[in-house]
């Protein structure tokens, strides 16, 4: 295991994705690096979660199948404002770099099929800034 950059207590994060088999494989490659992991499955679950705790990053389906991941972000932004949003896109959505002007939460978006290993890479940079 390689050594964590985050110099924070631990990192937490919390994942909403559609797909529970790919949020679990996510899960746990954030967690080998020590980040404590939340999982939702739907805006609704996603809200909650919010509601409930600080983030430090979110990782959040663009396309999620039960609500709206921008309305995901713009909650987190109101009530969750220091969390970094990674945008998980399977499609063209927003690949002109709009989605930074409409989310102020937005540090990046990347494609469905990155690297599990990547994207825990990319989460633990972004809690340490």
């Amino acid at each position: 295991m390689r050594d964590k950059l985050y110099t924070g207590t631990t990192m937490d994060v919390l994942i909403v994705v559609s797909n529970r088999h790919l949020g679990a494989l996510w899960s746990r490659h954030l967690e080998r690096i020590g980040a404590t992991v939340s999982l939702a499955n739907s805006q609704e679950d996603a809200v909650h979660v919010l509601q409930e705790s600080a983030k430090d990053v979110i990782i959040l389906e663009l396309t999620l199948e039960d609500g709206a991941a921008l309305a995901v972000s713009d909650f987190a932004s109101y009530r969750r404002p220091e969390a970094k949003v990674i945008f998980i896109s399977n499609g063209r959505f927003f690949s002109d770099g709009s989605i930074f002007h409409h989310c102020a939460n937005a540090c990046a978006v990347v494609p469905s099929a990155t690297r599990p290993e990547d994207l825990a890479a990319l989460a633990e940079h972004h809690a340490t800034h």
